[in-house]
């Protein structure tokens, strides 16, 4: 089974004996009594469902994007003048910041136009204002994300595999970690990823992630040289620290715990409970449907999960968390 979207038509037994035989199929070996004929009869039925759910109108995600990003922007001046206090600011940004890489989540996979459609545009206007408020370029988090389904649980490839953690509240601790100076986690390690890709769109992403870092540490310098230490903190500094670690956690550690020794592409793409629910855990609580069928939106993932639990179940994944 690979990435991209297909139609129970497509499905051959050719192509079902070639995933199987690259690791790229999820494994099987719940019940030895399927053959191979049914195994690919359940993929068909799989993919059915899977078109059920993908495409639809995702404009929402494009006003989502814009106009969170548009109150973003406005806390700046709104805090700066004392019109909003600092602490309504800092949990509007921090909420506004983790939203953001939902929305941009659907641009990196192209949910929200094709390539080739009228409405391209919106795709990647979606995707460039998502990230400003944790400071990363689109074409970074696009790169490594696309890496990150390519190479899931690769221990050198997997640009996530960094965020791995023995229980959760280290994992918390590791999120902060990653992200100091010289320590290969984050974007350190998106940076490496990117320089040995050494692809036109990597080294895109390189240069404008360093513009971008430059400006988010140049606005912050100028507003605490100017008296708003306070604004910029709780505008972007703070927020950008907090949203990044819930984004790591739920987005890359729960999803994939326990990563080690688990170097299968769809192994340990997990369905977990959350303990915060399926909306506050970024819908990741079906994180294979989504790295299985990365076409489906995101607030269609569960109920597209439901309906193929049984299917998923015969297949031998571990479907008793949900």
């Amino acid at each position: 089974m690979t990435d991209h979207p297909s139609t129970p038509d497509t499905i051959s037994q050719e192509v079902f004996d070639r995933q199987e035989a690259d690791g790229s199929a999820l494994p099987l070996a719940a019940d030895d009594r399927l053959d191979r004929h049914t195994r690919v009869d359940l993929l068909k039925q799989e993919r059915a469902i899977a078109a059920k759910y993908q495409g639809g109108p995702m404009w929402g995600y494009v006003v989502a994007a814009l106009g969170g990003f548009a109150v973003w922007l406005a806390l700046f001046p709104l805090t700066m003048f004392g019109v909003v206090h600092p602490l309504i600011t800092l949990v509007v940004s921090t909420f506004l910041t983790v939203a953001g890489y939902v929305t941009c989540h659907e641009a990196m996979h192209d949910n929200i136009a094709k390539r080739g459609s009228r409405y391209r545009w919106a795709n990647q206007l979606v995707g460039e204002v998502s990230l400003l408020p944790i400071a990363v370029p689109f074409s970074m988090g696009r790169v490594t994300h696309l890496e990150h389904h390519k190479h899931c649980n690769h221990p050198e490839k997997d640009p996530d595999y960094t965020d791995e953690a023995p229980n959760w509240w280290m994992a918390w601790y590791k999120t902060w970690w990653n992200r100091q100076p010289r320590v290969d986690g984050t974007i350190n390690r998106y940076k490496t990823v990117c320089m040995a890709l050494d692809t036109r769109e990597s080294r895109i992403a390189l240069k404008q992630t360093m513009v971008v870092q430059l400006i988010y540490l140049a606005t912050l310098f100028t507003m605490a040289w100017n008296g708003y230490a306070i604004a910029a903190a709780v505008c972007w500094w703070l927020p950008r620290q907090l949203g990044l670690s819930y984004i790591r956690y739920f987005l890359s550690w729960a999803p994939h715990h326990p990563r080690e020794g688990q170097t299968e592409r769809y192994v340990q793409a997990n369905i977990f409970k959350s303990h915060v629910g399926h909306f506050l855990s970024m819908c990741m609580e079906t994180h294979l449907i989504h790295h299985l069928h990365p076409g489906i939106p995101n607030h269609k993932t569960k109920a597209a999960y439901l309906e193929m639990k049984p299917i998923l179940e015969k297949r031998g994944v571990d479907c008793s968390a949900l």
